[in-house]
């Protein structure tokens, strides 16, 4: 009978037995079943996974221990991140500076240029017929709160009323310019954020919701007790006239509207039985 030709698939295919028994007695302890494929398949799954951990080794733990320049390139990379956090700021910095700047040029050269253009016409003796200017649209617009109209309810309470009700603060931020009504200053304005949603102050209906030349995107809700809030130079307006809203409902969006401002803010005011009067008595920014 011919020999099997003995090849090599057969060589590592072939099962075999390895039998393990005590040296003195020959008695049997163990018995494994393998190949010779198995173990080889072992044998690189074993070499692959010492390779892989090896290269996690060298590239983590070990450059710690043993590389020089480790150290020196991780205190490169912390250095290169603190410096452009550091230009960072003092970008924002500088730009909020040159923002309250130039909000108080506007200001304080608002009146001046006014003066200014009315002297000139009174000397030349001659009346313009022109369109309504910004300032006499926001005139108008503040007139209608003065006056009441339709907008005012009537009811009579004092402040000390007005203080005992709860008020959210519209907008997180820091304020810029303060309460000022000798020079026409009826509200705050508020710095924050870009995109920064604008809050209802507490529940009410919107009694105005338009543009308007001076403020840009400008909103009104009417509130209970003869209370009424403006939310000027937004950059978007989300609800209409005669929504009603509830307290923290988002109303616009923050933005740079209108020709009064120099920069994305919210000039937020309050009326209460037809007057101004300063937010920051009623609300913590």
């Amino acid at each position: 009978m011919a020999k099997n030709k003995k090849t090599l698939s057969n060589w590592l295919n072939n099962r075999h037995i390895l039998i393990i028994q005590n040296e003195e007695d020959f008695s049997h302890k163990a018995t494994y079943n393998f190949t010779y494929a198995r173990i080889v398949f072992f044998a690189f799954l074993g070499l692959g996974v010492i390779f892989l951990l090896s290269f996690y080794l060298v590239n983590t733990i070990l450059a710690q221990w043993f590389d020089p320049s480790y150290a020196e390139r991780e205190t490169r990379k912390d250095l290169v991140a603190m410096s452009l956090s550091l230009d960072s700021l003092a970008s924002e910095l500088e730009n909020r500076d040159l923002f309250i700047q130039s909000i108080r040029k506007a200001l304080e050269g608002e009146a001046a240029d006014q003066e200014q253009i009315t002297s000139e016409q009174a000397a030349a003796g001659v009346q313009l017929t022109t369109s309504p200017n910004s300032n006499q649209i926001d005139s108008l617009f503040k007139s209608q709160f003065e006056t009441g109209g339709d907008f005012l309810l009537n009811q009579t309470l004092n402040n000390l009323e007005l203080r005992q009700t709860y008020l959210f603060s519209p907008i997180s931020g820091y304020v810029s310019q303060a309460f000022d009504p000798k020079n026409e200053h009826f509200g705050i304005d508020i710095v924050s954020k870009k995109d920064e949603p604008v809050k209802c102050i507490a529940d009410g209906t919107v009694i105005f919701s338009s543009w308007t030349q001076d403020a840009g995107n400008v909103i009104a809700v009417q509130h209970k007790e003869n209370l009424i809030s403006v939310y000027k130079h937004n950059s978007a307006l989300t609800k209409e006239v005669g929504n009603f809203i509830t307290a923290g409902e988002i109303l616009a969006i923050i933005g740079n509207t209108g020709e009064l401002t120099n920069g994305p803010h919210l000039h937020f005011e309050l009326w209460y039985n037809g007057s101004a009067v300063n937010p920051e008595d009623f609300i913590v920014f």
